[in-house]
Order: structure tokens, then C-alpha cells, then sequence
């Protein structure tokens, strides 16, 4: 069994996942506890019409590890992960991780980003397009337009993270809180590049793994045509910002 010393928070920001976020936590836990780390779930919650808020704070009154932060309406998901970083900063956490409640980034990978962050890198990308990492449900097409868009990001800013929209992701916490968060007003895929973007900028160790990722496991997904456009809005916007 894998022993870590880093304290970690995980911040899970949530909008309609009752039924994922369900199965995820224990899960979670199981995993924090068969590897010995000692880290504490973060629960972002935009007021979800389906009840994820309740549910979210049910789990927080039944696990001592779970900590559940109900918003008054959707602000989106820079805005949560902001909320949850200023949330696990405040207590000290050493490690910060971000990962969906949608059941795409398997708990299992927890471990190894922790491995990173013990051995020095400022933030460590859970990553589908380095060696040994996969999206097995994807059709052709769709990798073809995600991997156009990801070289088209690098290119824009000189980045060599290959995966820089990746939402499952491990930082420091020393480094993030040299970063002004008051500054990072991109939301979305955006916020993953521009958090990126800054870290490399600084001149932070960035690293990478393989990961294997799937389509969410209920729901529908949040990223459409509309989603899409903002996206590119605000990735050009950056390139003249950062």
C-alpha cells in the first residue's frame, strides 16, 4: 500500500451530478484510505435543481472528511474551483486536486498525482495525450477535433503541456498562492488553459500523466456549440491578457 504524507483537499464543483456524485464519494474515500492519504473532499455545488446540493451536504454530515459549500445560483466552474482553492488554502491543505463529479476521471489516479506533487511538480495534469493515455468511447472525428484544438491552444501560448484543458489535475500549494486568483476570470476549459498558462509562465515544475478517460457515466454532457464559442472567445482574449 502506497503511504503519502502531503494533506490533500479534492475539489469536486457539482451542477445536476445527484446521481453520479452518489457513487462517487465513497468511492473516493476508499481510495484515500487504501492508499493512506490524508485528504478531504471539497463539494462546489451552484444550487443543482435536482437536489446535488442536498445530497452534497447529507454526505458532509455523514463523512468528517466531506465539506459541502452550497452557492446561491450557477456562476460556473472557474468560479467554484476558485471557491474551493480559497476554501482548502484557508485550512492549509498542501495538495489541491480538481476532478469532475461526472465519473470521467477515475478516483484510482488519485494516488499517482499525489506521487508528483511529493516529488517536487507545482501541478500535475492528468493527461489523455501523453504516452499510455486513452478515450477509449470517443469516435475518430471527435479525437481528431479535440487534438486540432489542443495543438491550436499550445501554439497560442507556447505552452508544452499537451493536455491543457484536462480537468483532472493536482496542484501545490505553495505555487498556486503565488498566483492572484482575484486575476483568473476565465471559466470553463479556458480556466484549465489559463491556470496552465500561468504556471509555466512563472516558471512552476508542470508534469504530466496518462490517464484513461470516459464519457461521463449519467447525464448529459455540458459542452455544446455555446460552450464551444465561449471557449475560443476566451482563449483569444487571453493571449493579449497573460
Amino acid at each position: 500500500m502506497t503511504r503519502v504524507s502531503v494533506t490533500i483537499a479534492i475539489i469536486i464543483p457539482t451542477y445536476n451530478e445527484r446521481e453520479n456524485l452518489r457513487g462517487l464519494v465513497p468511492r473516493i474515500l476508499g481510495v484515500l484510505t487504501d492508499h493512506g492519504i490524508d485528504g478531504h473532499l471539497i463539494i462546489v455545488d451552484d444550487s443543482s435543481p435536482d437536489g446535488t446540493g442536498v445530497l452534497a451536504t447529507e454526505l458532509s454530515t455523514q463523512h468528517e472528511r466531506v465539506t459541502a459549500i452550497i452557492r446561491e445560483k450557477k456562476l460556473g466552474i472557474g468560479s467554484a474551483y476558485k471557491e474551493g482553492f480559497r476554501t482548502a488554502l484557508a485550512r492549509d491543505f498542501e495538495g489541491l486536486i480538481e476532478m469532475d463529479a461526472d465519473g470521467s476521471h477515475d478516483p484510482q489516479t488519485i494516488p499517482a498525482l499525489v506521487k508528483k506533487l511529493e516529488e517536487g511538480y507545482a501541478l500535475v495534469i492528468g493527461s489523455r495525450y501523453v504516452s499510455g493515455g486513452t478515450i477509449p468511447a470517443w469516435s475518430l472525428g471527435r479525437r481528431l477535433l479535440s487534438k486540432i484544438t489542443g495543438a491550436f491552444t499550445r501554439l497560442l501560448f507556447g505552452l508544452q503541456t499537451h493536455d491543457p484543458t484536462s480537468g483532472f489535475r493536482a496542484y501545490r500549494a505553495t505555487p498556486l498562492k503565488q498566483i492572484d486568483l482575484a486575476e483568473v476570470r476565465s471559466d470553463g476549459y479556458a480556466f484549465q488553459v489559463e491556470m496552465v498558462a500561468r504556471f509555466e509562465k512563472m516558471g512552476f515544475r508542470v508534469c504530466e500523466i496518462p490517464i484513461e478517460f470516459v464519457d461521463r457515466v449519467t447525464g448529459s454532457s455540458k459542452l455544446g456549440v455555446a460552450a464551444s464559442f465561449r471557449y475560443l472567445q476566451s482563449i483569444l482574449r487571453l493571449v493579449f491578457e497573460l
